[in-house]
């Protein structure tokens, strides 16, 4: 049997330096898929995809919102073709109702021990509309190994680099932040995996740098003091979001190899300034996440803010205007409010305005986007500063002897000319 899974395309947001991570969602799933099946991945971004009658059954894996409406339109045209298809992931889970009139079935919730009945049902004629697995997480325990053999490994580098693989150690969430749907997604509470079966699939990754995907680390002190212990003799280098600022933790985090960190900047405070400084000072760099367009912020506000993060000295920084997905609390108040002026799932990308923000006007607050973005990267351009922790990295693994070499074929040469010394 062959099954054709496929992670639809998305716009990329303009101006920014494009890069694509192996996608997390796909391999997931792919582990649990009954091992006589045959799987064919595509990843969009990245290939063309071929649509043909060739696969007995069809898997759609959406993580964006942005992703929708292109996972919409193949699923109709392999269903012409009288194939029968499955919708996951999480972006499937957020737009459910939508999805179902262009699927044969929809799998909502996570996929440890579910998927052998999907594929018997299929086998058997007998697929389900919805397997609703939304408020029933399964057995930690049965969280194995991704399987990272069905990506196209040559696809995933950028000016020659090879991207870092994603990895989970933990699901859900004790936190209910606003513009956030991951407590509706992964449950009300901090689900750790097996500690054991965490640091063996890290150590079988055939990738020095690792991306830990989980919403945050700084959700169990003990936990997380416990984890990076584990992960010390593994020698990986790796991001995260925010880990806890103790120093305690932080020195374990340095030891087990904590590349940089997303970091939310929410404000001018000290408490901002001082948790930066820590991360630096244990030689942690940070990628700020700032997002744009709150109801508390003023024009006044943003532009405080972004002199903020020159002042401190971030290695990078993101910007994203808010966006309302679909269970968030974000979503509820603004549509409550009718505020909620554009419904098009391709602009929902954080990098575009699709409601009314209470303090300026819509064109105001994409003009501040942009200017944030612009002013950020006056001085130093992204590249460069991506640059710059690509090159922390390469001498950490250069003095463990754990660097691995660029793909040739695939170099830009200005990154070429500025990584020559470490090669010599």
């Amino acid at each position: 049997m062959k099954f054709k899974l496929i992670y639809p395309r998305w716009e990329k947001l303009v101006g920014q330096t494009i890069f694509n991570l192996p996608p997390h969602g796909p391999v997931v799933m792919a582990a649990e898929i009954p091992k006589d099946v045959e799987i064919d991945f595509t990843d969009e971004n990245l290939e063309d995809l071929v649509i043909d009658d060739s696969p007995d059954f069809v898997g759609i894996s959406m993580m964006l919102t942005t992703q929708v409406k292109r996972g919409w339109e193949i699923a109709d045209q392999y269903r012409k073709l009288g194939k029968r298809v499955i919708f996951g992931g999480i972006s499937t889970m957020l737009h459910a109702d939508e999805t179902l009139p262009h699927a044969d079935s929809i799998f909502l919730g996570e996929v440890e021990g579910r998927l052998g009945k999907v594929f018997s049902d299929f086998h058997a004629n007998n697929l389900q509309k919805v397997y609703n697995f939304l408020n029933n997480p399964p057995d930690m325990s049965l969280i194995g190994p991704a399987r990272r053999d069905i990506l196209k490994r040559n696809l995933y580098y950028h000016k020659g680099f090879r991207m870092v693989d994603l990895v989970h150690a933990s699901r859900g969430c004790i936190y209910d932040c606003y513009p956030c749907a991951v407590r509706y997604l992964g449950g009300r509470g901090f689900r750790p995996r097996k500690l054991d079966q965490f640091i063996e699939e890290v150590a079988q990754i055939d990738n020095n740098r690792l991306f830990i995907v989980d919403n945050s680390l700084a959700l169990d002190t003990e936990w997380e003091k416990e984890l990076f212990r584990a992960m010390i003799p593994l020698k990986k280098k790796w991001v995260s979001h925010t880990i806890e600022d103790k120093p305690e933790v932080l020195e374990l985090a340095a030891r087990a190899g904590a590349w940089y960190v997303y970091q939310a900047v929410f404000d001018t405070s000290d408490y901002i300034k001082n948790r930066i400084k820590q991360y630096h000072d244990y030689g942690i760099g940070v990628e700020g996440t700032i997002l744009l367009g709150l109801d508390n912020q003023t024009e006044d506000d943003i532009k405080r803010l972004i002199d903020f993060l020159l002042e401190i000295e971030l290695d990078l920084a993101e910007f994203t205007i808010l966006a309302p997905f679909p269970h968030t609390k974000a979503y509820t108040d603004l549509r409550k409010q009718n505020r909620i002026f554009d419904t098009d799932w391709n602009h929902y990308n954080a990098g575009k305005v699709v409601y009314y923000p209470k303090n300026m006007t819509p064109e105001k607050l994409m003009e501040l986007y942009n200017y944030a973005w612009d002013t950020f990267y006056k001085d130093e351009p992204q590249t460069q500063k991506m640059f710059n922790l690509l090159s922390t990295v390469m001498q950490r693994e250069n003095d463990d002897g754990t660097y691995q070499p660029r793909r040739r074929d695939l170099i830009d040469e200005s990154f070429g000319k500025k990584i020559k010394w470490l090669e010599e």
